[in-house]
């Protein structure tokens, strides 16, 4: 009998293929602020959720999500006030989290052994419940992050650019780590909380090897991890392996077929860095333009270090305050 016949597995692939989808969506901002690793220090506090479900007796689902807003919302804050760095802010993450969760599942009476489904994921067990939640979570995400692409990407790209140009950066970095919290919940059960964060990451640095442009590198990681969700589940069905780690496997090979296909990709399509006439010193201001820089403003990006340039009348263009360097 196909096996792909049976109502688990079908909803088991229409969740992966959720997840995959839109998981790297908000990995596409969390990488453009070099904070590949948020991921992982909210999976661990949605493990402190899960605890305190297993305690109550209740979902884990409801409960992972509103614990892991709460860390989010919190690193964020101090961040923004300078009271911790990022490394230090995602250290209690990863261990207070981690701790809690497994201290509320020994007080439940179920171990870490309890948490095994979380952490690794268990899409075998997705019901039609979960599938419904996974789905509206997912459809939030997508529509929050696609909705508001050109202020977060200009927040994550650019801080003190998008404050000259009126955003409200402080809600929007909110609403970066939230929808990140929200998309580590939703892929518990696919991939598993230890897991998560590669599938949000991991297709955004193959796309990146492969194309430029915000908008494209966007679209390639979300199929990549498309892709590679629904191909991993298979995989796994048919060599009766775990499916989360199968899923960043194939995560992770799209990664490094990238890198081949990127050297050979842009020599073709690409113009070289000796190929745009000639570039200024490094930091010269253009002359002033009316153009305003940005996503789906007509010119291609290209990444530079810890910065997007434009390609603009034969010259690279980087926004820099209430002005433009020409790198």
């Amino acid at each position: 009998m196909d096996l792909l016949a049976f109502a688990f597995i079908q909803r088991a692939l229409i969740a992966s293929a959720l997840v995959g989808f839109s998981a790297p969506t908000i990995g596409t901002y969390i990488v453009q602020r070099r904070l590949s690793l948020l991921g992982d220090g909210l999976g661990h506090v949605a493990i402190a959720g899960v605890g305190l479900a297993l305690i109550t007796g209740t979902t884990p689902l409801p409960w992972a999500v509103a614990i892991c807003v709460v860390g989010a919302v919190l690193i964020e804050t101090l961040r923004q006030q300078g009271r911790a760095t990022g490394d230090i802010g995602l250290a209690v993450l990863f261990y207070g989290g981690l701790a809690a969760g497994v201290l509320m599942a020994s007080i439940a009476g179920q171990g870490a052994g309890g948490l095994s489904s979380y952490l690794f994921g268990s899409l075998n067990t997705i019901s039609a419940s979960d599938l419904w939640v996974v789905g509206g979570l997912a459809a939030l995400i997508l529509v929050v992050a696609l909705g508001l692409s050109p202020q977060l990407f200009a927040i994550s790209a650019d801080e003190d650019f998008a404050k000259t140009l009126g955003l409200p950066v402080r809600v929007y970095n909110y609403v970066i780590v939230i929808l990140a919290a929200i998309t580590v919940t939703t892929a518990m059960r696919t991939v598993g909380l230890l897991l998560v964060s590669a599938l949000m990451v991991i297709p955004v640095a193959a796309a990146q090897n492969i194309v430029r442009g915000f908008w494209r590198g966007m679209w390639t990681a979300m199929v990549i991890g498309l892709i590679a969700s629904v191909g991993g589940y298979l995989a796994s069905i048919y060599a009766d392996v775990a499916p989360g780690a199968m899923i960043v496997l194939i995560t992770i090979a799209f990664f490094v077929a990238s890198w081949p296909l990127a050297s050979l990709f842009h020599r073709h399509v690409h113009p070289r860095q000796d190929d745009v006439d000639p570039l200024p010193a490094p930091h010269d201001h253009t002359e002033q333009h009316a153009h305003v820089h940005g996503p789906g403003c007509g010119h291609d990006m290209v990444q530079h270090g810890d910065h997007v340039d434009y390609i603009h009348d034969g010259h690279l263009h980087a926004p820099h305050g209430d002005h433009y360097d020409e790198h």
